[in-house]
């Protein structure tokens, strides 16, 4: 790995980081030792570090081109860096526990030596994955797509180091999730399912949990569409709500592209999402995600004071 000391960024989060951990409600979010305020959506910007994520522009192996992207989430404004090493995209092929632990080990060592104070989050449903890079980096986020269903030790992780967790809904596996999925009623199942999930990492203690609908993730096109259209529903909660609608095939198919050409459909539905209730939106393309928070907090400055 070549020595990235000299590349090291003096730039830090343009989220506003407040000291003490008093106080941590739906409008904070705990970030290692400080808070997170979530009085404005922020952005989360996306790092890539597998060999097969759907949208193909988005992958960064190479030392070179990881702290390539970790400059750029930063200067386009990001605020939290996703670090992901397991594609979860319909029909894929997990790597080995150990080859996906390695890979992230290898970029979240570049992102703290670029910029110690960036809050990492690392998007993976395995618990001894998490648990090494909570040792080892003090991550200050798991993105887990699986809700803890597909590893039971997760929450158990989670409750041990009190990170902040995104629960995420899914219906099946990566590997059959699109095979014909099925609800009654979407919103009042992925809702049920929030609620139990919640009450089981309260019940351990967790404080710091996100909400994820799960765009893409067991559902087809109208169940994405109708779980946004709804999202301020999940807002009972009273947890941040993140919306990762980025490049995804419910944009790209009904606009007749692909992946590549979708990011003009991408901004529409952040904006949408942003005025259902989104505080987090998680992002390939992170200076247009910033764009879009600033002229919605124009437009609804009663909500982003």
């Amino acid at each position: 790995m070549p020595d990235i000391q000299e590349n090291q960024c003096s730039m830090t989060p343009c989220g506003e980081l407040i000291g003490g951990l008093e106080g941590a409600s739906a409008r904070t979010l705990r970030c290692g030792g400080r808070l997170l305020s979530l009085e404005k959506p922020v952005v989360m910007g996306i790092l890539n570090v597998t060999e097969d994520s759907f949208y193909a522009k988005s992958r960064c192996q190479s030392s070179r081109k990881i702290a390539k992207r970790i400059r750029q989430v930063l200067e386009e404004g990001g605020v939290i860096l996703d670090i992901g090493a397991c594609s979860t995209r319909p029909g894929s092929v997990p790597p080995t526990p150990e080859k996906e632990y390695k890979a992230l080990r290898k970029a979240c060592e570049i992102a703290r030596k670029m910029v110690p104070t960036l809050p990492l989050s690392i998007d993976t449903y395995r618990a001894e994955v998490a648990e090494r890079l909570l040792d080892e980096f003090g991550v200050e986020m798991i993105n887990d797509i699986s809700g803890g269903l597909l590893d039971p030790r997760m929450f158990e992780v989670i409750a041990k180091y009190r990170v902040a967790y995104v629960l995420t809904h899914i219906q099946g596996t990566p590997s059959d999730m699109q095979k014909n999925p099925h609800y009654d009623n979407v919103v009042q199942e992925v809702a049920q399912f929030f609620t139990e999930r919640v009450t089981l990492l309260r019940e351990r203690g967790v404080a710091d949990i996100i909400l994820d609908p799960g765009f893409g993730f067991g559902k087809d096109i109208d169940h994405n569409y109708t779980l946004l259209r709804n999202l301020s529903a999940f807002a009972m909660l009273e947890l941040p709500i993140l919306a990762g609608l980025s490049r995804k095939s419910m944009i790209y198919r009904l606009l007749d592209t692909d992946a590549e050409g979708a990011l003009e459909g991408t901004q529409t539905l952040n904006t949408l999402a942003l005025a259902n209730g989104a505080a987090v939106l998680r992002v390939h393309d992170v200076r247009p995600a910033v764009q879009a928070v600033k002229l919605f907090c124009r437009y609804a400055k009663q909500r982003c004071l």
